[in-house]
């Protein structure tokens, strides 16, 4: 299993695109990580606000959702950038190299498709839900939903990228 610098330094005719793909993915993880702390806060003041004040807020269930959404969604982008992410690769690594090539672009196309899902869909629900207030909290009900499209929509990418730079499943 590679890392991204490894695959920024070893592919040839694409260094400017692999390296704009590593901050994205850069980008991705730090989002993901701000919104892990936003959640530890939030679910703490949660607690202290029942137990210490006796004032349980409304708010911190919904931006709970959102926050947790984005960690997800933006660490399975990042994941699928720096193939952290779930595969089964003990069968494609038995297989001669023609075979397996085509076994990575079948896998690099599955989680095209599989982002891309996730961003459509995920763009359709934001859309549909956006004039609906949140129960709790002042905004819209369908916000957590925005996560997940560009998520899903970053998954596509860094598949895309790896299966045209030829940069697949180790």
């Amino acid at each position: 299993m590679g890392t991204a610098e490894h695959d920024t330094a070893s592919s040839p005719g694409f260094p400017a695109l692999q390296r704009g793909l590593t901050r994205l993915s850069s980008l991705a993880v730090a989002v993901a990580g701000v919104a892990m702390l936003g959640l530890v806060a939030v679910q703490g003041w949660q607690v202290f606000a029942r137990y210490v004040l006796n004032d349980s807020p409304s708010w911190t269930e919904p931006v709970t959702l959102l926050l947790l959404s984005t960690a997800m969604s933006f660490g399975a982008a990042a994941g699928v950038h720096e193939r952290r992410h779930f595969r089964f690769h003990l069968l494609a690594q038995a297989f001669p190299p023609p075979l397996r090539r085509a076994s990575d672009a079948a896998a690099a196309a599955v989680v095209v498709a599989i982002g891309a899902t996730l961003a459509w869909w995920g763009a359709r629900l934001l859309v549909d839900g956006f004039g609906i207030r949140m129960a709790g909290a002042p905004l819209p009900q369908s916000i957590v939903f925005l996560p997940l499209a560009l998520g899903g929509l970053l998954m596509a990418l860094f598949a895309l990228a790896r299966a045209f730079t030829g940069k697949g499943e180790d």
